[in-house]
């Protein structure tokens, strides 16, 4: 287990490669923010300091690996982050860390660990080669809704094993791509810990199948966030529709929203990436973590 202690932002932003102008520079999205492992712009948890660790998880597949980063004072909510279809990576560390600066203990999970150690991908872009997707592919065949069941029990179980997490409050999950929807299966294999649960450009969230997500939010107790990308909604008009009516059946609380742009909008090293939506949906989930 590596753990690492951060303290200021200086020798962060030296390390990233980063000079003050050019994270200044970086403002409008809170999501890159994090390159100097504190926050910015929104709320300053009270210290620079963070602590980060690889971790093995015991599941009931295997080891999976994490990567865990929380403040270094304190007992904090925990968040079970799911990555995109690229897996777990340096851009996902940097949304944990500002996650985590806001006064959270992130567990960024490598959802393909049955077959590889992380990092499997370094960027977004290296899914869209061919030598990418022969990686990710085989990978992804193994991630059924069992599965992804099983390790969210594991990872909650994680979490509440950690002397930082706070059990006194509930449990938040965010997802990103195929992440999202793993976000409500997470909610759904632990009600009575997840609380939150928020999906970024999740895929497949409301299907025909009869395990699809929306099928499970009466089996939850937790509040929603569902931000939808523009393009994804063209595709698929009447999943938003779907989303909200399982929601009120459910009786569940869910924000759910279509945000003017595309497909990957959140993720920092994803070619859709914008920055201005990916700040505003970023403290769209702040909001909602807030409540656990």
């Amino acid at each position: 287990m590596r753990r690492i202690h951060f303290r200021g932002r200086r020798g962060q932003l030296g390390r990233r490669g980063l000079t003050r102008r050019e994270f200044a520079a970086l403002g409008a999205s809170a999501a890159l923010a994090s390159c100097a492992a504190t926050s910015f712009g929104s709320r300053d948890p009270g210290s620079d300091d963070l602590i980060e660790q690889e971790v093995l998880i015991p599941t009931a597949d295997g080891r999976a690996d994490a990567f865990f980063v929380h403040p270094s004072e304190g007992t904090h909510p925990g968040v079970i982050m799911w990555p995109d279809v690229a897996g777990l990576r340096e851009a996902k560390k940097i949304m944990a860390r500002s996650l985590a600066a806001e006064g959270y203990a992130v567990l960024v999970v490598n959802q393909y660990y049955r077959g590889l150690v992380a990092p499997i991908l370094e960027s977004f872009a290296e899914w869209r080669t061919p030598e990418g997707r022969a990686k990710i592919s085989p990978l992804r065949e193994q991630l059924d809704p069992e599965a992804i069941t099983r390790d969210a029990r594991a990872f909650v179980a994680f979490l509440d094993g950690e002397e930082v997490v706070d059990k006194a409050r509930g449990i938040g999950s965010n997802g990103y791509c195929m992440g999202g929807p793993f976000t409500v299966r997470t909610a759904a294999a632990v009600p009575d810990r997840v609380a939150a649960a928020a999906s970024f450009h999740g895929g497949g969230l409301a299907t025909d199948a009869p395990d699809s997500p929306h099928r499970l939010l009466d089996r939850t107790q937790a509040s929603y966030l569902f931000a939808i990308a523009r393009n994804d909604d063209e595709r698929d008009p009447a999943a938003k529709g779907t989303l909200r009516e399982a929601a009120d059946a459910a009786g569940r609380p869910a924000e759910i929203e279509v945000y003017p742009a595309d497909h990957g909008w959140c993720v920092p090293d994803s070619p859709a990436w914008d920055a201005a939506a990916a700040d505003r949906a970023r403290q769209r989930m702040l909001a909602l973590f807030a409540t656990l």
